[in-house]
């Protein structure tokens, strides 16, 4: 099963169920994948996305300190199945040297992901059936090459020899 890097792009509102959803895109600019999640994981990610401090840990902060306590790492996550419209993960840590695997929420992993500077993967499988393509990056290019032909000049084809 092959893997993509992604990365959060942002958080937002679902338009038809109101819910929070999360857009993760991938790191060529290419695809993006929303995932709906719950109020308080999207406040999590929001609140590690801008580096807010809070007073008292939250439950994404107290796994992080679990986990550098019993001097383990999170290695990656991983969202690698889909099943009636509900994305699965993985947490993937690496402790005394040998990889462990949790089952646990996307958005959970995501909000862990971020506290610990961890990647975040997706399986292609779910890349191709899921996720959206992303047309403004196209839409910047073809834009830039607008502007370039625009202001070409008949001097910019001369051959200076």
């Amino acid at each position: 099963m092959g893997l993509r890097r992604m990365k959060v792009d942002k958080l937002g509102i679902d338009l038809l169920t109101h819910d929070p959803v999360v857009i993760l895109k991938d790191v060529d600019g290419k695809h993006q994948l929303p995932i709906l999640i719950g109020p308080f994981e999207a406040t999590a990610i929001a609140l590690a996305l801008e580096k807010q401090v809070v007073p008292r840990p939250l439950s994404h902060d107290l796994m992080k300190s679990i986990i550098e306590s019993l001097d383990a790492q999170v290695e990656k996550i991983v969202i690698d199945d889909i099943k009636e419209n509900t994305f699965f993960a993985k947490v993937i840590l690496r402790a005394g040297g040998d990889p462990v695997e949790i089952d646990a929420r996307p958005s959970d992993s995501i909000a862990l992901a971020l506290r610990t500077n961890s990647p975040i993967f997706v399986s292609e499988q779910i890349i191709l059936a899921e996720a959206l393509e992303d047309k403004s990056a196209e839409d910047q290019d073809v834009t830039a090459f607008k502007s370039y032909i625009d202001n070409l000049k008949p001097s910019d084809f001369r051959k200076d020899t």
